[in-house]
């Protein structure tokens, strides 16, 4: 039988997957008794980590959510992941510095063996020609503004292009959309002043407290956010491209974490984990492709082409996994 707490720190690692264990299915794992499992759940829970007991015939467990965050397990791979996500996180505009803070504190705590892994894999920043002015702005005040924009409360604020200087009068909004776009995060609102659509810089943006009463979001005009943010900005810089081939998606990542990546896709937060990609393409199978480099589940909103491509693509991934090594591929080694 395992030590106490390396049994603990295997149990921590098994809970942390996203599915419900049972008590039983625990103990086989560990090689322990039910009633052993239950002695180290408590342990956990003591730690501040937030178990969840589920009702049932032989009982289970999973991780929920908590109030603090309590220290997380990784194995090899994850914590390689994790760190090389980090490092082109550090690229971004409005998270680097963030990035480059959470970072340093993997890396020390890294294994040698581990570390040189990561070490070995060095990023560059290559900016695009559409964002060479990419704004910075702090996660806090994002934070700030998507928590009015879900708890649906009016938001005052300055705004003006000096963050040090004079701003104009300060701004009435009813705020519906937080969106980065070309490297620029923008809040998408309805001015109460002058009774109309606005589209604001978020760069530009210092919010005053405390906000205002709550209200009933109104439509936004057109066919969506992609559609409303292109129709402002067409024209104005020459910068959007009029792809033959145009989707949208949800994807699991938060909107901070896909915008680095979206080159002059539209992303529109949708919450803490969650967001709305609008991409363009010369070819609906090229589309499909640049979407699935996200490491996570996606929806498709539409069109119906953009799903049929999907299917394309999994049809052709799955014929090459079943693929057979029998037959080398020319120009390879086979010399071993």
């Amino acid at each position: 039988m395992q030590k106490t707490s390396s049994r603990l720190l295997a149990l921590l690692s098994l809970l942390q997957t996203p599915r419900h264990w049972s008590g039983d299915d625990l103990a086989e794992r560990l090689d322990v008794t039910p009633r052993t499992v239950r002695r180290d759940i408590d342990r956990l829970r003591e730690l501040g980590y937030p178990i969840r007991a589920l009702k049932g015939p032989s009982g289970g467990y999973r991780l929920g959510t908590g109030w603090q965050l309590p220290p997380l397990r990784f194995d090899d791979d994850q914590a390689v992941a994790l760190a090389l996500a980090l490092q082109s996180a550090a690229t971004s505009p409005a998270i680097g510095e963030d990035a480059v803070r959470a970072l340093s504190t993997i890396r020390q705590v890294l294994p040698s063996h581990l570390r040189q892994r990561v070490d070995m894999l060095q990023i560059t920043a290559v900016t695009s020609p559409g964002t060479g002015n990419a704004s910075l702005v702090g996660t806090q005040l994002l934070m700030e503004v998507s928590r009015v924009i879900h708890a649906c409360e009016e938001l005052r604020f300055d705004y003006g292009h000096d963050p040090t200087g004079p701003a104009e009068h300060p701004r009435r909004t009813q705020p519906h959309h937080l969106v980065t776009w070309r490297g620029h995060w923008y809040l998408i609102a309805w001015d109460l002043d002058r009774a109309d659509w606005r589209v604001f810089r978020a760069d530009r943006i210092r919010p005053r407290t405390p906000t205002g009463p709550r209200f009933t979001p109104r439509d936004l005009p057109g066919d969506g956010v992609a559609a409303f943010i292109t129709g402002r900005f067409r024209g104005t810089d020459g910068s959007t491209a009029d792809w033959p081939c145009r989707g949208e998606v949800i994807l699991n990542l938060p909107a901070r974490a896909v915008a680095p990546f979206a080159q002059d896709g539209i992303v529109e937060e949708l919450g803490p984990d969650r967001c709305r990609l609008s991409l363009g393409s010369w070819s609906w199978t090229g589309l499909a492709a640049t979407i699935g480099r996200f490491d996570t589940d996606i929806q498709v909103i539409g069109p119906p082409q953009l799903t049929g491509a999907f299917a394309d693509l999994a049809a052709r991934y799955a014929n090459a996994a079943g693929t057979t090594r029998s037959t080398p591929a020319p120009g390879a080694d086979t010399s071993r």
